[in-house]
């Protein structure tokens, strides 16, 4: 068959010749994306294909158009080979043991070379099975052009030996153009995730490892690789997820041309291979965790790739889109959520509580989520984890009072948890102190007064489920957050010998959470990890909003949801308007910059608002019926960040898809070091359609600084090629304010 854009491909269920001569170059890329994301598979005799990958243009590639392109590069597989001459970090590192007829007892069939068997493709897919008779391993790669323009891939490994063999790591690994040239990725910290770190790509390996045993603050997140000098909105760029909520590995590396091997119709022939970058990553996998004895396998979590010519937010409009065509993905309005924590912390008082529920049905909150402090023995966090079952002494008759009112002032009510963790300090432990992760006999350190439970066990795993599904049958419970607060540290499970288990409580994790979603697909589920520390494709097939990070500072959190957004859409981000002293930091943040940071997420109250003024109260409702107003927009539109002359200010927003409207905001982070107009120039609108601007920005302005005008250019008519090319001139505004525009199709 022949794909749209010219490129011969074997039919799916018709292999082609595994990569022998007259073979044709294959094209996966999702037909219903223009300019989205391509990979070409170039068959080469007894190896495993070449890839090329990049943005497809919109009229399409031929197959002559990438061949020329690699003509003078390497050849890289998806899975690089030492003994192909690759001397960068390989795509498979393992080894064989036990061997039969005498020493060594590891070390075997450690460099393998695949020969492709058999290659399918049907447009959006292809799989390759490649083996290597003499090391004993198959290997099957799937390639997939997903919704929205992006590209994943992954491996699956046999073993088809007589010993066991031990995988030590496996990785996706994509070639990039010789232009790249600077690497952004993520670091962070509690209260402050997804802190952007920037440098320049030199010669040599580029290596981000989580080792967490959850996905952490730390995480690289999303690695980026670009022609220097790349932004938000240009620039050729390349970004990796690794979807995987366990321990990862992403890496960009560049290698210097050396000798190698060549494989062509005259069979392997020494030459120079010229240098060449890559980024790739997969699972970070901790000693012996994955050992195959014969006919097992190993597959790769998916590694996702995307490439655009339009720089970060082209990125993040692909991996969005993606994001939003998920099983999971929420098909309805995001509510307005309050979260009691920082107004009661551990104080459960029913009183203050249904005064909170007062208050906020009356300001337009339609969720009401009762956090940490409900269940038994939990008046501090150092009690109670594991025993899910309702204080008594708190609430007597359990939670039915609480709910039935919440629920009678039209609110949903939900309800934190923390099922993969154990306090010492409760029955649950006492009871059965072998339930938790372990490395033979020794307890690990505690963390936050917790330990973690060996979800790996069949027993533990029952019963939590059993407890949740108490909860959930007994209360009208439609949301769930569900939090992890620690680390797994001296990860090993019992049912192993206290050998590491990270893996598979990582995919028991998955399992239970799978089960709960079938039991009760009405809920909606929030992961959280001591904040942000739990954000990755992988959850978000089972979670309909994550916790963006435990710092609710409006300044603080304009970074973690700026930067959080790269990967994932505003509608999951739950950015809460908190306290006017922030509990993280002290400092004191206007109510409108609460408020605007908020309403660029899935918008929330943190705080206790039966200590607000009635002005406060205005305010707030004022902007909860504005987030109302336009969370269709905000949750569906593109999203824009507006690279600006200095970092005092920062401009972002959503254009709708049809480009009908878009909605925006300015936010004075510092005193500006320069007081010209900054441009705010707003992609995406059709260029001859005329747009009006409104200032929608609630409640009453601060008085002007002497010297500062006012935000501008509201009440005016402008064409959407104006806003995209001169843009609207925004004057400086006072120190920690923000402005909200929204702007119009006529």
């Amino acid at each position: 068959m022949t794909t749209g854009n010219g490129i011969h491909s074997a039919s799916a269920g018709q292999p082609d010749d595994g990569g022998a001569a007259g073979a044709h170059p294959l094209l996966v890329s999702d037909p219903d994306t223009p300019c989205g994301t391509g990979l070409v598979l170039l068959p080469r005799p007894g190896a495993l294909p070449a890839v090329w990958i990049g943005p497809v243009p919109a009229a399409g590639l031929g197959p002559g158009d990438v061949a020329a392109l690699l003509a003078a590069a390497s050849p890289c597989p998806l899975l690089p080979e030492h003994a192909e001459g690759w001397f960068g970090r390989p795509g498979l590192s393992g080894h064989r043991l036990d061997a039969a007829d005498g020493p060594p007892v590891a070390g075997r069939d450690w460099s393998a070379r695949f020969q492709p068997t058999r290659t399918e493709h049907d447009g959006p897919r292809a799989r390759i099975e490649a083996e290597d008779a003499v090391a004993g391993l198959r290997l099957s790669t799937e390639i997939e052009a997903v919704p929205g323009g992006v590209l994943r891939a992954r491996h699956t490994l046999t073993s088809t030996g007589r010993q066991p063999y031990v995988v030590d790591s496996l990785e996706v690994v994509f070639p990039l153009p010789g232009e790249v040239g600077e690497v952004l990725d993520f670091t962070g910290r509690p209260t402050a995730e997804r802190i952007p770190q920037r440098h320049q790509l030199t010669d040599g390996l580029w290596l981000r490892e989580g080792r967490r045993g959850h996905t952490g603050h730390d995480a690289a997140t999303m690695i980026i690789a670009g022609a220097p000098g790349f932004a938000f909105r240009s620039g050729d760029v390349f970004g990796l997820h690794v979807a995987w909520s366990g321990n990862t590995v992403h890496r960009v590396e560049r290698v210097a041309s050396s000798l190698g091997v060549s494989t062509d119709e005259a069979g392997p022939q020494e030459r120079l291979r010229p240098g060449l970058t890559t980024i790739g990553g997969g699972e970070l996998l901790l000693p012996g965790e994955v050992t195959l004895a014969p006919g097992e396998s190993y597959t790769t979590p998916w590694v996702y790739l995307a490439a655009a010519r339009d720089g970060l937010d082209g990125l993040a409009a692909q991996f969005h889109r993606y994001v939003r065509s998920l099983p999971a993905h929420p098909r309805t309005p995001r509510p307005v959520n309050l979260n009691v924590w920082e107004a009661v912390y551990f104080s459960h008082d029913t009183a203050k509580l249904m005064a909170l529920a007062d208050r906020a049905a009356d300001a337009g909150v339609e969720r009401y989520v009762l956090d940490d402090g409900w269940f038994l023995g939990r008046r501090s966090d150092r009690a109670g984890l594991g025993d899910w079952r309702v204080d008594e002494s708190v609430w007597p008759g359990g939670l039915h009072r609480l709910s039935d009112y919440v629920r009678g002032l039209g609110m949903e009510f939900g309800l934190w948890i923390e099922p993969e963790m154990v306090n010492p300090d409760s029955d649950l432990y006492r009871a059965h102190p072998d339930w938790i992760v372990a490395t033979g006999q020794r307890v690990p350190p505690l963390q936050r007064h917790q330990l973690v439970l060996d979800l790996t066990r069949a027993e533990v795993r029952s019963y939590l489920l059993g407890q949740i599904c108490a909860l959930l049958s007994e209360y009208p419970i439609s949301y769930v957050k569900w939090d992890c607060n620690r680390d797994l540290i001296d990860a090993g499970s019992g049912t192993r010998a206290g050998a590491p288990a990270v893996h598979d409580q990582t995919m028991a994790v998955y399992d239970l959470m799978d089960e709960l979603r079938r039991r009760y697909p009405a809920v909606e589920w929030e992961s959280c990890a001591a904040g942000g520390g739990r954000i990755d494709l992988a959850i978000l097939e089972r979670v309909q909003r994550v916790w963006t990070s435990d710092m609710t500072d409006a300044l603080a959190r304009q970074s973690v949801q700026r930067w959080t957004g790269q990967l994932i859409p505003p509608e999951y981000l739950g950015a809460h308007i908190s306290a006017p002293f922030s509990h993280q930091t002290g400092r004191y943040m206007p109510l409108s910059l609460r408020c605007a940071t908020a309403l660029f997420g899935h918008l929330g109250i943190e705080w206790d608002i039966t200590l607000a003024s009635e002005q406060d109260l205005a305010d707030l409702a004022a902007w909860i019926r504005l987030y109302k107003q336009h969370r269709a927009l905000i949750h569906s539109g593109r999203m824009i960040r507006i690279d600006t002359r200095e970092d005092t200010a920062w401009m972002y927003g959503v254009v709708a898809a049809d480009q009908s409207q878009a909605l925006v905001s300015y936010v004075q982070r510092d005193e500006p070091r320069n007081d010209q107009p900054s441009a705010l120039r707003i992609p995406g609108l059709a260029p001859p359609r005329r747009y009006r601007i409104t200032d929608v920005t609630p409640g009453e302005r601060l008085p002007r600084r002497p010297g500062l005008a006012d935000a501008g250019p509201t009440g005016i008519e402008v064409s959407g090629a104006a806003l995209a090319g001169p843009g609207l001139a925004v004057p400086a505004q006072r120190t920690l304010t923000a402005t909200v525009l929204h702007i119009q199709g006529r």
